[in-house]
């Protein structure tokens, strides 16, 4: 699959069927997602690997769509709100390499906003000053869901003189 139709064919995936992850593959995805544009290469991101008990505290409205991992990522804390931003975009970067790495190897990702809530920072002991961008399942798809309509991009454009 060429890099265009592994973005345009990637959903977001809701119910996974019980097929473990391999950790190799796991690795390999994640070290692909590293490769992330990121400024001044401080490779913002880090990764708490959420086990069973932590999971059930978490109190997902589907349990993540029963994934067999879930990965909550975290972006780290910066001097300044500009750099606080990029460090963001960065770890959202990462975030989006894995997507796509994850559905090239036929996997998919579910990504919940849920651990940015105080309660769940507290459950997964986020440090302060830390962003919680996303708590991911990641599986292989129970069901893919058909692609949604978007936008036609050039109603998104706007061209500057």
């Amino acid at each position: 699959m060429s890099v265009i139709e592994i973005m345009k064919t990637r959903r977001t995936i809701k119910a996974f069927g019980p097929r473990p992850i391999e950790e190799q593959d796991l690795q390999a995805w994640l070290t692909a997602a590293s490769f992330a544009p990121n400024h001044r290469m401080n490779e913002p991101w880090e990764l708490l690997v959420v086990g069973p008990e932590t999971r059930a505290k978490l109190n997902h409205k589907t349990d993540f769509g029963h994934a067999p991992v879930v990965l909550a990522v975290l972006s780290k804390p910066a001097p300044t709100a500009f750099e606080r931003d990029e460090n963001v975009m960065a770890v959202s970067c990462f975030v989006q390499n894995l997507l796509l790495a994850a559905h090239e190897a036929g996997a998919g990702v579910y990504w919940a906003s849920l651990g940015a809530l105080p309660h769940n920072r507290a459950i997964l002991g986020v440090q302060e000053g830390y962003d919680v961008i996303g708590v991911l399942g990641i599986g292989y798809p129970e069901d893919v869901p058909a692609a949604r309509a978007r936008t036609p991009i050039d109603s998104k454009l706007t061209y500057l003189a």
